[in-house]
């Protein structure tokens, strides 16, 4: 119904699987990353489990997608089984041949799948069982499952198994009568909702698939919508496009807070609460909206436009305590412009900006350095790996542009002018909608996307850059972007939680620069270069 008003191909918040929408936040891609781990290097259980709607099925499909060559699985999605069925299901996903008498004996099929699992131990093999919903299992079932992991050799287990469930998982592995199963769990990992950021970023890849080219959520829209949603995917897609469909009807090209509020009003049962709103609260919310709207995407704007002069109006009375990065930004605020910020970012690579003077990108470009402006997560800039202005704005509606110039586990260091700051990754994330921009130096002039089909000496840096990141010898040159050059470049992509579509675009060019750069490039990670 409002695909048309959006400009959309299909809606982007449909609660189905689908491939093509996948977004791995960076808890996901590390979930992912323990169980790949798994198996190929652990033996016994792995265990993974979240609350529900956190992307758990997003996780096993993400898992299936990049199994090694090696490996086979079966895959159980109905665990409310006897143990028998739930044997024979086992079987009938790894084609374990089985006459009639086999099927009725628990042992006979044991025996099979014993039979089937070394021969593929002796080819090389690697055997995998996941089950979905675990914490259905039954007492009886999770007891075949443990013997299960006695089918061995000397050396190796010969059957990898991955328990995936609700929290209630590990309150069923910690029965005493379970104990020798959960004494066997080499591996657990919990999957938690995703961080504002990461929400944010979420609704935008979503978005971005299904054909948006602008901005349909603002960014305090955005953020309501974590809060509301609480970072689990499934209620952020029920939520956003309940939202959608109320803009539609409203005939507004943009969602608000508002909107995302009735949305989740609606979605929950609790009709129109929120115009029983005291008429203050009320007339707050719009206030707060006027005041952010008047400074969207000002880093944005600078990256087209010649700088021109911000005024600042300080709040004139502070009622509480200031937060370190809220009491950072307003005892700097004076170097917290976007001149500063671009002077300061200049300067890490070694570069002049003047003030005044072209375009900051045009300036750039002249220095042999690129701009990337975006919006993103803090996992992403840790990806990009390079220094970025990042625009921060503070409860007063005041926006503050800074440089990222540090990043760790923990802290990122905040440079505005000649102040430094470490700042708290938790802190700082209450005041960044995901803006920045960062400089990177190309080692050749690459435009800004290299698709296939296409030829150029651009195209053999791009093999020899793919190359150098997963530490092979050189390729042999070939400036052709062919099949087997889209399905390398594919390949990095889902590696690295980027848009996978076999074009190297600015970000996949980033991503490799920063993997393959030239000693002495500044970085965000600590201690690189």
């Amino acid at each position: 119904m409002y695909m048309s008003f959006f400009g959309l191909a299909e809606k982007p918040f449909a609660i189905t699987p689908d491939p093509r929408y996948l977004y791995l936040s960076e808890r996901h891609a590390e979930a992912l990353a323990h169980l790949l781990y798994g198996i190929d290097n652990a033996g016994g259980f792995v265990q993974l489990t979240g609350e529900v709607g956190t992307g758990k099925t997003t996780t096993v499909r993400s898992l299936l997608a990049e199994l090694p060559a090696h490996a086979d699985v079966a895959l159980i999605l109905n665990p409310r089984v006897t143990p028998e069925e739930f044997l024979l299901a086992i079987c009938d996903e790894l084609h374990v041949g089985l006459d009639e008498a086999a099927r009725g004996s628990i042992k006979a099929i044991v025996d099979h799948l014993n039979t089937f699992l070394l021969d593929a131990h002796s080819r090389g093999r690697r055997v995998v069982l996941i089950v979905d919903e675990a914490q259905q299992l039954s007492a009886d079932v999770l007891e075949q499952v443990r013997l299960l992991t006695n089918l061995e050799t000397a050396t190796q287990k010969l059957l990898q198994i991955i328990l995936v469930g609700q929290p209630e998982l590990r309150e069923v592995l910690a029965r005493n009568d379970l104990r020798q199963l959960a004494q066997r769990i080499t591996g657990r990992y919990h999957l938690d909702p995703l961080s504002r950021q990461e929400s944010a970023a979420y609704v935008r890849h979503r978005l971005k698939v299904a054909g948006a080219t602008s901005e349909i959520f603002s960014s305090r829209a955005l953020a309501e919508l974590h809060r509301l949603a609480r970072g689990v995917p499934r209620l952020i897609n029920v939520i956003a496009d309940r939202a959608l469909l109320g803009a539609y009807t409203r005939e507004q090209h943009r969602v608000t807070p508002l909107l995302v509020r009735r949305a989740a009003s609606e979605v929950e049962g609790r009709g129109r609460r929120l115009r029983g709103l005291p008429w203050l609260t009320a007339a707050a919310v719009l206030l707060a909206t006027a005041v952010v709207t008047l400074g969207l995407q000002a880093l944005y704007r600078t990256t087209h436009a010649a700088p021109t002069p911000t005024t600042v109006i300080a709040p004139a009375v502070a009622l509480t305590p200031a937060p370190p990065v809220a009491a950072f930004l307003a005892a700097h605020a004076g170097d917290t412009g976007t001149d500063a910020a671009f002077g300061r970012l200049f300067n890490l690579w070694s570069g002049t900006f003047e003030v005044g003077g072209a375009r900051p990108c045009e300036q750039a470009s002249a220095q042999g350095l690129e701009c990337l402006a975006d919006k993103g997560s803090l996992a992403q800039l840790k990806l990009f790996n390079r220094p970025a202005i990042v625009s921060l704005t503070t409860p007063d509606g005041v926006e503050h542009q800074v440089v990222i110039a540090a990043i760790d586990e923990r802290h990122a260091r905040l440079e505005a002018g000649g102040a430094v700051l470490e700042a708290d990754l938790l802190d700082l994330e209450r005041y960044w909608l995901g803006d920045f921009l960062l400089l990177w130096r190309p080692p050749l002039p690459l435009p800004k996307l290299l698709r296939p089909g296409t030829r150029g000496p651009e195209v053999n840096w791009l093999r020899q850059a793919l190359a150098s990141a997963y530490g092979e010898s050189a390729p042999i040159a070939s400036d052709l972007y062919d099949q087997d050059l889209t399905r390398r470049v594919e390949e990095f992509q889902r590696r690295h939680r980027l848009t996978v579509d076999g074009i190297a675009g600015e970000q996949t060019q980033v991503v490799l620069d920063a993997l393959v750069g030239a000693p002495g490039t500044p970085t965000l990670a600590r201690g690189n270069r």
